[in-house]
């Protein structure tokens, strides 16, 4: 494919708003038409990760917690945060997120591949993987998490995402790249 011309032009940019996590800017625009207008970005200063653990008996780990955005509980695949600027590699990443979240260690990974979930507003990256032969050890979630596990078979879990019982968009979109790995 081409590499196609930024139609859009910046005029200026401010930030709005600013946390550990996130970067919300205010930018002046000409959109492609030449008009002038505005637009709002959401910049993650972390890189998403997310996880399907895979035994060897085909069961995988949900985690389950009260998404406080939301104001809901949610399932989902085990997920975290990537400080690349720190240089930690998405793969580290997502080795210290599972044993985390579910005290799961896995000796073999695949990446499934990077999205961008919000593309829209945000310029929120994520990275997919997979974890297989998997040995149990302690959990030790941040205190931010109060969390549950849940091991079901794998296909279960993809039904899940399919059914709309999992709304996480990142788990769905992790779970529904398993059946190519031909995984099931």
């Amino acid at each position: 494919m081409e590499k196609e011309i930024n139609p859009w032009k910046t005029i200026s940019q401010q930030t709005a708003y600013e946390n550990a996590w996130i970067k919300v800017e205010h930018h002046e625009v000409l959109n492609p038409a030449g008009n002038p207008g505005i637009y709002g970005k959401v910049h993650f200063k972390n890189t998403a990760i997310s996880i399907v653990p895979i035994d060897s008996e085909g069961f995988t780990y949900l985690v389950g917690q009260y998404r406080y955005t939301l104001n809901e509980y949610s399932w989902e695949v085990p997920e975290g945060g990537c400080s690349i600027a720190a240089g930690e590699s998405t793969l580290e990443a997502a080795k210290r997120e599972l044993l985390e979240e579910t005290g799961l260690v896995a000796s073999k990974w695949t990446q499934l591949g990077e999205v961008y979930l919000s593309n829209s507003v945000s310029d929120e990256k994520a990275v997919m993987y997979v974890a297989q032969n998997l040995v149990q050890q302690q959990a030790c979630p941040e205190e931010t998490e109060q969390l549950k596990i849940q091991r079901l078979p794998l296909g279960e879990a993809i039904e899940m995402a399919q059914n709309g019982t999992i709304t996480d968009a990142l788990s769905v979109l992790t779970l529904l790249k398993i059946p190519a790995l031909h995984l099931l």
